[in-house]
This record gives structure tokens, C-alpha cells and sequence, in this order.
């Protein structure tokens, strides 16, 4: 591989590293101000621990030898040592780290469900087991070999050149990560005081630095991965990353206008979350201008669904299941209608959009069922949320034994 590409790789995968930080910034700026530091920490956590259990065994099992394998071996090279032994050891090393970044995100976007009432032990616990049992297996299904990445061939052979579309993670890392955050929501039960308007951010501008920071990392995430295909398609995805994400921010932001009378910054973060969320998946197989057609439809539904936590009844802190399970949703199944000659308005027919709503509800009934039962086995065990008293008072003190602002009255 020349260097170009070599030094692409390196610098997608800091890009895609400082998306976490970035998440942490933007879930930190929503919280209570007594609630931040656990807030962040929970990302700051996911990073060291999916880190290390990456590269002991997570890596392993993010590829398999035959679809029908549930992962691969976690002992098959343990901690990589063979791995760095080959004769591509470099370039190896190098995409084995790229994809460390993808597990430790999917994992902390997980954390915004149970804001402001969640212990940081037991976080710890639950992403560990769920990164275990539930990223490295879906990682190894959907780009590793596995059947969702075989499905098309499975169900209509290869002379029909279909497969599943998912070019970043729009199942393997938002539908993943919002399916285990309604799960998680469910299992710790709504914050004391719970309605419609008083959870307010306590820090705009730290909102709108995430945001920023996860838009700019992004360009990573989705054109990344071309560094292993030469940079065929890295303009067209580029501009699709740019190019959605902006429209999602509109379509967000007229639906607000329309419903609470005003256009906020935070619903212009969360607009660009919501479309970079879509795009995702789609990035390498939508023209730009369909990609600027998803991005104010996703910033629609999503500034739409954020609503659907207060009609139901459940807790979903910072709109993990709004924003990332609809956006991932939407932008996975946006393409059996208008990828790029085998959406079935583009010149192809139902079968890649049959291929996108089986891997879309497979990735979302495990990952809910996974997360719940491991969620459930920790609140019953250890105990996963915090006492009432200790909520109110603040989890950072409680939990941290630090405050996020430590203001003196002179």
C-alpha cells in the first residue's frame, strides 16, 4: 500500500477517535450541570475499556470464516500478536485500529439514554458484555463476512448482484446503538421529575462544540474505510457527508419553527447528528442530490421522533432512540428506494430494499434483546441506577466525587 493511503488511514482513524470526545462534549452539554463529568466519563470509559478489549479478542471476533458463524474466535490471535507478526503487519495493525474506533463510539452513543441516573461501575459492566456480545458479532455479520453481508447472495444468488448496503454502520453502529439505548431506557425507568420541558441543557455552546466535533470526525467514519479501496468513490462520499448533514439541519429546524414556534441551536445540533446518522449507511451509493433528499427527511422524522419518548412513556435522556435508531433506520432502508441502480426507483426492483429491512430488523431486535437482558441481570445484581437522593443531589458528586463548575462567590 503506498503512503498516501497509509497516511489517510492514520488520519481517519484520529478523526473517528475524536468522535468520541466529541459525543461526550455533545451528550455533556445537555445534562444537568451536577450531572456533566458522569455524563462525559461514560464516553471517556467506553474509549479505555472498548480499546482494550478490542485488541485482546474483540478484533477476532469482528470477522468469521463462514456466514453462518455466530463471530469469530476471541482466541484466535489474542492481543494481536500474530497479527503484528505478518508480513502486512503495518497495514494490518493499522485497519484493526480503524476499526477499534467504530466499537468504541457505537458503544458511548449507548450512554445518552440513561443520563443524569446511571452508576459508572455498572456502565462499565454493561459495555463491556454488550461490546462482547453485542458489537464484535454484528461487526463480523455485516463487514466481516458474515450473513448479513451474505444475504443477498443467500436470498437471490449472485448473478442478481445484490447485497446489503451499509457502507459505515447505519445497522452495525446507530441501529445497534439505539435499539441497546431503548433497552437501557426501559431497564432504569424515567429520571425523578421526568416531563416535557424540565430536563433542560445546562451548557449550549459545549452542545454545538460536540456536534462540530462529530461533524468533523465523520469525514473519517465515512470516507475512511477508502483507504483499503484505493479513494475510489472519497469525492462522492465527502460530498454526500457534507451534503446531508446540512439538509438535515434544515429539515430539523422547519420542523421546529412549525411546532414550538422558534429555531434552536441545540435542534441545529441534533439536525446534523441526525443526517450525519443517515448518511452514514448511504454515503457511497447516493448521488448528491439524493443524499440532500435524505438529509431533510431524516432531520424531519428525527425532529419528529424525538417526540415519541413523552407519547410513550419512555426515558430516553438525550434522544439516543430519536436521533440514531430512527436516523440509522432511515438512512438503512432510504436506500432500497434510491441506491444508485438497484434502488427500486432508480432501475432495480425490491430486492435491495427486502435486504435492507431484514439486516435493519435483525440488528435492532438483538441488539434491544441483548441490552436488555444484560441491562436487567446488572440493575437486579449490582444495581444500575443510582438512589433517588443521590440523582437529586447530583451524580457527580455522588458517583465522581468531582463537580463539572466549581464556582467561588467572592
Amino acid at each position: 500500500m503506498d503512503t498516501g493511503s497509509i497516511a489517510w488511514g492514520i488520519t481517519a482513524t484520529a478523526l473517528v477517535l475524536v468522535m468520541t470526545p466529541g459525543v461526550a462534549f455533545f451528550y455533556g452539554g445537555l445534562v444537568k450541570a451536577k450531572s456533566v463529568i458522569s455524563m462525559m466519563m461514560m464516553s471517556f470509559g467506553a474509549l479505555g475499556l472498548i480499546s482494550v478489549l478490542w485488541i485482546l479478542y474483540g478484533f477476532n471476533m469482528s470477522a468469521v470464516a463462514s456466514p453462518t458463524a455466530f463471530a469469530g474466535n476471541p482466541f484466535s490471535d489474542f492481543g494481536l500478536t500474530a497479527l503484528s507478526q505478518g508480513e502486512s503487519g503495518n497495514t494490518d495493525l493499522l485497519g484493526a485500529t480503524y476499526g477499534a474506533t467504530f466499537a468504541i463510539i457505537t458503544v458511548a452513543l449507548i450512554s445518552g439514554a440513561i443520563a443524569d441516573r446511571a452508576k459508572f461501575g455498572s456502565w462499565m459492566i454493561f459495555a463491556g458484555i454488550f461490546a462482547t456480545i453485542g458489537y464484535f458479532p454484528i461487526a463480523a455479520w455485516v463487514w466481516g463476512g458474515g450473513w448479513i453481508m451474505n444475504l443477498g447472495t443467500t436470498l437471490f444468488g449472485e448473478d442478481a448482484g445484490i447485497a446489503v448496503i451499509d457502507y459505515a454502520g447505519g445497522t452495525a453502529v446507530h441501529i445497534n446503538a439505539g435499539a441497546a439505548a431503548l433497552a437501557l431506557a426501559l431497564v432504569l425507568g424515567k429520571r425523578v421529575g421526568f416531563q416535557k420541558g424540565i430536563q433542560k441543557p445546562h451548557n449550549v455552546p459545549l452542545t454545538l462544540l460536540g456536534a462540530s466535533i462529530l461533524w468533523f470526525g465523520w469525514f473519517g467514519f465515512n470516507a475512511g474505510a477508502e483507504w483499503l479501496n484505493g479513494l475510489e468513490n472519497v469525492g462522492l462520499i465527502v460530498v454526500n457527508t457534507l451534503g446531508a448533514t446540512a439538509a438535515a439541519i434544515i429539515g430539523w429546524l422547519i420542523i421546529e419553527k412549525f411546532k414550538d414556534g422558534k429555531a434552536t441551536s441545540v435542534g441545529a445540533a441534533s439536525g446534523a447528528v441526525a443526517g450525519l446518522v443517515a448518511i452514514t449507511p448511504a454515503c457511497a451509493n447516493l448521488t448528491p442530490g439524493w443524499a440532500l433528499v435524505l438529509g431533510v427527511l431524516t432531520g424531519a422524522v428525527c425532529a419528529l421522533a424525538v417526540e415519541l419518548k413523552f407519547k410513550l412513556g419512555f426515558d430516553d435522556s438525550l434522544d439516543v432512540v430519536g436521533i440514531h435508531l430512527v436516523g440509522g433506520l432511515v438512512g438503512t432502508l432510504f436506500l432500497g428506494f434510491f441506491a444508485t441502480e438497484t434502488g427500486l426507483f432508480l432501475g432495480g426492483g425490491f430486492e435491495q430494499l427486502v435486504v435492507q429491512v431484514i439486516a435493519a430488523a435483525a440488528v435492532l431486535l438483538y441488539s434491544f434483546v441483548i441490552a436488555f437482558v444484560v441491562g436487567l441481570a446488572i440493575q437486579k445484581t449490582l444495581g444500575f441506577r443510582v438512589k433517588n437522593e443521590d440523582e437529586i443531589a447530583g451524580v457527580d458528586t455522588s458517583v465522581h466525587g468531582e463537580e463539572g463548575y466549581a464556582l467561588e462567590v467572592v
